[in-house]
């Protein structure tokens, strides 16, 4: 499986947005999302927390862009 790949579980840069390694997703939990199959809290897009991992409002990932994800 590719680091790209979304199979069992991997990690994306809130500030890039990027796919990263375990490996880097695991030393910088404050700005990485751990993505799990299936993920995408329904229909639309959405922000999540890199923090957190919780979802946020669309206001609150537009004025956190480093230390937030959005998800189609």
């Amino acid at each position: 499986m590719s680091k790209g790949s979304k199979g069992g579980g991997s990690y994306r840069s809130a500030i890039s947005g990027r796919y990263v390694t375990a490996k880097h997703g695991k030393a910088s939990p404050h700005t990485t999302v751990r993505e799990s199959a299936g993920s995408g809290g329904g229909n639309g897009s959405h922000y999540r927390s890199a923090i957190s991992g919780q979802y946020v409002t669309d206001a609150y990932g537009k004025a956190h862009p480093k230390t937030t994800v959005k998800e189609s």
